[in-house]
């Protein structure tokens, strides 16, 4: 018995060694599920020309916007666990799991983490003649008037609106939500006076922040940004515990062979340290994060168990 079954594990392993010596000997689709031109996309253009010449095939970008992500998501949780269709997505994916009562895969178990790429702080930005100059002033105004202060927000479990919520459940506070449907609008509601607040991407609004149109009170991240040394993290403001990082990772079917994923992680780890990406992603407000698929697999189930609780709390809910 004992031969026999060492001769199968013998047999997978060199079934399992061979797939990965031979791949990949096809080109590779690289699904983003969101239109052109946001984060998630320019970063995948960033990479895949680099895998490309490093695997010796193609890499092609196939934009599957709608739903959040969630369509783009579901179709490489469904392909063939082969390595040739792949998933870059947010920590948006983890706020579906949560959000999404009739979500078509499970996050934690259909697809397999291959690589964390990057992170990003969003902002915490208030309208110039708002009285506030901190967070802790801030959230002074909000708790003498509850409910009077509002904060533009976009979509359902956003990063955008997750960086408001919680906000709200760790200052104690009631905001009223607005909801807009892009960054952008968000944006100029605020510079319009329309709206009091907002958590926005840092490239998004660091031009408004430094020609005095609108005030940076805190970062989301534990880390303060390389591009905006002076602005203290929500944490040094009055809220510890407060940590959301706009981070960026790449998947694979669940069932990928263990040697390809390893393969993919190894190429993409080596493209992250090239000077060229990783110099422009900094310059972008970015910090290249890299590691294992081990180590990207237990930080998603940590961020899920993390924001899980603050989803039931702020009865958001998608059914």
């Amino acid at each position: 018995m004992l031969r026999i079954l060492a001769g199968i594990f013998c047999a997978l392993f060199a079934l399992t060694s061979a797939h990965a010596a031979g791949y990949p000997d096809r080109p590779i689709r690289l699904v983003v599920p969101y239109s052109p031109g946001g984060g998630a996309d320019i970063i995948a253009r960033l990479i895949g020309p680099k895998l490309s010449t490093a695997v010796g095939q193609p890499v092609v970008i196939d934009n599957r916007p709608g739903a959040n992500g969630n369509i783009g998501s579901d179709i490489v949780a469904k392909a063939k666990p082969d390595g040739y269709t792949l998933l870059i997505n947010t920590i948006g994916l983890v706020f579906s799991q949560s959000i999404y009562k009739k979500l078509p895969f499970n996050v934690l178990t259909d697809l397999s983490p291959v690589v964390l790429v990057a992170g990003t702080p969003y902002l915490l930005v208030v309208k110039s003649s708002l009285p506030a100059k901190s967070v802790s002033e801030l959230i002074a105004e909000a708790k003498a008037k509850p409910g009077a202060l509002n904060c533009a927000t976009v979509g359902v479990g956003s990063p955008f609106q997750m960086s408001a919520e919680l906000f709200k459940s760790l200052a104690h506070v009631k905001v009223t939500n607005i909801p807009f449907q892009g960054g952008g609008p968000a944006v100029m509601s605020l510079l319009g006076g329309q709206t009091d607040m907002t958590f926005a991407n840092l490239l998004a609004v660091q031009s408004f922040v430094r020609a005095g149109k609108i005030r940076a009170l805190a970062v989301t991240t534990s880390r303060r940004s390389p591009i905006m040394p002076d602005t203290p993290t929500m944490a040094e403001s009055g809220l510890p515990g407060y940590d959301l990082n706009g981070w960026f990772g790449i998947w694979a079917p669940a069932g990928t062979p263990p040697a390809v994923v390893a393969t993919l992680n190894a190429e993409i780890n080596k493209i992250l340290k090239d000077p060229e990406i990783h110099d422009r992603l900094e310059k972008d407000g970015a910090v290249v994060e890299g590691g294992s698929a081990t180590h990207f697999a237990r930080y998603i189930k940590s961020e899920f168990e993390r924001w899980d609780p603050v989803v039931k709390a702020a009865g958001i809910e998608v059914k």
